[in-house]
């Protein structure tokens, strides 16, 4: 395997627009349209330099491959002198040279990735103590994302190895000439075992992270997902924007019969009061008891609308509501009821007036014929002679 960066040609400090520049460059030369005469030739060095722009554009991928490429060159046999892990040479996968197309026949994709990691598990379950234990499948082209796919890639991507690696041991603890030596060996061992430990899973959850982004099945569910999200996105927008207007059609018609309501209970209350001071000249009860109300909710009372029977916690909002079109309309309508009323009071207050009058009148006229009589009588007695007074 060639490397990447001879591949196309360029350092491996090159920047993202000369690999850019460079792919261009060779992909134009090599394309196998343009080399109808040697197309076989042209389709495998087109392939690589595909797959090279693929990894150096990649941050990730391209990070990866640096820190491995020597494995990788190599075929995967990088370890040292003392490897003696038999296991499966990942970093011949990384590469999509190792597969043709993405059919389900024996060189396609899904075939070579899942005799993969098949064996891979097979070699991880000599060193299992549960020997029910099975890994998720890597399923073919056709299997359920919901069923095979996203349930393999869960597992995979947190792989963590069964294998002991005691081959990875320098030291043999029973030539320790003391117990302290021998703990020493033992800390040491250990620190080998879990450093071969943690490069196997990041090798392993490396080479999942790469047939991944390669997926087909991946992709379309990808795809699946987001035009669901979208279709989503706009049922709820519409549900929001139904549940609105009902919202405002139902606080609007609250509004009007309010309205309605509270207009007759004040006309009510009015003519209530004015019954009592015409009969008692005194104010209602209730009246008193409101005026009391009012004296101790003078803050409350600035911040209340009348017209629209609302109560605001602040001024700002209060003159806001002031403003707005609602308010005017309930202004003008809470003015004409009150012109009307004050026009029914001042008729009823005429009536009053005159028949007030009318009443003084006939009582001037009773007073004055009492009087007449009462001077009759007396004009009477005083002419009436004073009797003879009798002989002796």
């Amino acid at each position: 395997m060639k490397c990447h960066y001879e591949v196309l040609g360029i350092s491996k400090e090159a920047t993202d627009d000369e690999i850019k520049k460079a792919y261009r460059k060779l992909a134009l030369y090599w394309h196998p349209d343009k080399n109808l005469d040697r197309i076989e030739e042209c389709t495998k060095q087109f392939h690589l330099i595909q797959q090279a722009y693929d990894v150096l554009t990649d941050p990730q991928e391209r990070a990866w491959y640096d820190r491995h490429r020597d494995a990788i060159l190599r075929g995967g046999q990088g370890h040292g002198d003392n490897f003696k892990d038999e296991g499966v040479d990942v970093y011949e996968y990384f590469n999509t040279c190792c597969y043709s197309g993405y059919g389900d026949d024996d060189e396609g994709f899904y075939a070579v990735y899942r005799g993969v990691f098949e064996t891979i598990a097979e070699q991880d379950h000599e060193y299992v103590d549960d020997e029910d234990f099975q890994c998720p499948g890597f399923g073919d082209s056709l299997s359920s994302y919901e069923e095979v796919v996203g349930p393999f890639y869960a597992f995979w991507e947190s792989y963590c190895t069964a294998k002991s690696y005691v081959w990875e041991e320098q030291h043999d603890t029973r030539q320790a000439p003391n117990r302290l030596v021998r703990r020493a060996m033992e800390a040491e061992n250990k620190k080998l075992r879990d450093k071969a430990r943690k490069e196997r899973n990041e090798e392993v959850r490396a080479l999942v992270a790469f047939v991944k982004k390669r997926d087909r099945r991946v992709k379309a569910y990808k795809e699946k997902l987001e035009q669901r999200a979208v279709e989503i996105a706009r049922l709820t927008e519409e549900k929001k924007q139904k549940q609105r207007k009902e919202r405002l059609e139902a606080m609007k018609d609250y509004k009007e019969t309010d309205w309605s309501a509270m207009s007759e209970v004040q006309k009510d209350l009015e003519q209530l009061e004015a019954k009592v001071a015409q009969e008692f000249g005194e104010k209602c009860k209730l009246q008193d008891s409101e005026e009391e109300e009012e004296e101790e909710e003078v803050y409350e009372d600035d911040l209340f609308c009348v017209a629209c029977n609302k109560l605001f916690k602040t001024e700002k909002a209060f003159a806001n509501h002031e403003k707005s079109k609602k308010h005017k309309e309930n202004v003008l309508l809470l003015r004409s009821l009150m012109e009307e009323e004050e026009d029914e009071d001042g008729v009823d207050d005429e009536m009053r007036l005159s028949g007030d009058e009318d009443l003084e009148g006939d009582t001037v006229q009773e007073a004055e014929g009492s009087v007449g009589s009462d001077l009759d009588v007396l004009s009477e007695e005083e002419e009436e002679p004073e009797p003879a007074p009798k002989s002796k």
